[in-house]
């Protein structure tokens, strides 16, 4: 017969045992979603890796180091969660505009802002082309739509510029159009700023030559032809015709109180940290104290059993 303080002993081991069983897996599944986070950064820079080794061949300047890169990067999207805490806790409206060229890498900074926010707090407004009905209306009209409400964030992937850059160059508007542009958006834009709205506007600026580097690659990947357009491809024809059109654009629109901010967007890492570092630098978010966050249990109902789901019903398991 086993002595009773042996079956204790051996039970509490079991017991330590289960119990660095349970702290091993944990520790495990934390590691891989850790790792699951990483390579979600991966995706996102894979095309940039393809890049850097296609264009520089292991020769010519490199891009910023990488490590360096992931930190300062997850750092700053630290930052942009706090920003978000801050922008709701306060119900501010924040509008951010991001023009530029084509393949300038306005996308690439509009994701690395909004890949840790919450979508329901930052949204990005990428309008098309505008239809038959908005092409008759006051042309602020359909952006107005788009605009944030108490705490929101709106990035504008292109926005009321774009008369002073595209249409302008392509001759989809009159030159009255394009005169009462640049009469109403000085009023346009302080209108935003007197209603508490904050207005950041940036310019993504590239070399001729990193342009057509960038698109000769989309020519070549079948996962990026279709960010090239037929506009984009005439848009490379009329480079000088676009560069006055911003140049003058820059010049009768950079205001005092919506200044314009210029972002050297050759190097597209470099130019993410810039970019999101400026903006964050730009709005005087604070830190908000949040309550902690306890799980309760879950209550449990013994006469509840799980029913079966048939096996029909299931994806199938190919990977």
């Amino acid at each position: 017969m086993t002595a009773p303080h042996l079956t204790d002993e051996a039970s509490h081991e079991e017991a330590l045992r289960d119990e660095a069983a349970r702290e091993e897996a944990l520790r495990a599944r934390i590691h891989q979603e850790m790792a699951d986070s990483l390579d979600e950064e991966l995706e996102l820079e894979l095309d940039d890796i393809r890049l850097d080794e296609l264009e520089h061949d292991g020769v010519g300047k490199p891009s910023i180091d990488r490590k360096f890169y992931f930190r300062e990067l997850l750092r700053l999207q630290g930052e942009l969660v706090k920003l978000q805490d801050w922008v709701q806790h306060e119900k501010k409206k924040v509008v951010v505009l991001f023009e530029g060229r084509d393949s300038a890498g306005k996308g690439g900074v509009i994701k690395r802002i909004t890949q840790r926010l919450n979508p329901r707090v930052c949204r990005i407004a990428a309008l098309p082309a505008p239809n038959e009905r908005e092409r008759t209306q006051w042309y602020f009209q359909r952006y107005v739509s788009h605009l944030p409400a108490g705490g929101e964030i709106v990035l504008f992937d292109r926005s009321w510029y774009n008369r002073a850059g595209v249409e302008k160059v392509m001759g989809f508007c009159t030159d009255e159009q394009y005169e009462e542009f640049f009469n109403s958006v000085p009023e346009f834009e302080r209108m935003l700023i007197r209603s508490g709205t904050i207005l950041l506007k940036y310019w993504f600026s590239i070399t001729d030559e990193e342009q057509a580097f960038r698109f000769s690659m989309r020519i070549q990947d079948p996962l990026k032809q279709w960010k090239l357009s037929p506009m984009d491809v005439e848009a490379r024809t009329r480079w000088e015709l676009y560069t006055k059109a911003k140049e003058t654009m820059l010049e009768r629109t950079h205001l005092a109180d919506s200044p314009w901010w210029i972002v050297d967007a050759v190097d597209k890492k470099r130019a993410r940290l810039n970019c999101i570092s400026h903006l964050l630098s730009q709005i005087p978010y604070q830190h908000v104290t949040h309550q902690p966050v306890v799980l309760p249990p879950r209550a449990r109902n013994p006469d509840y059993h799980r029913g079966p789901i048939p096996p029909e019903m299931y994806v199938p398991g190919r990977y």
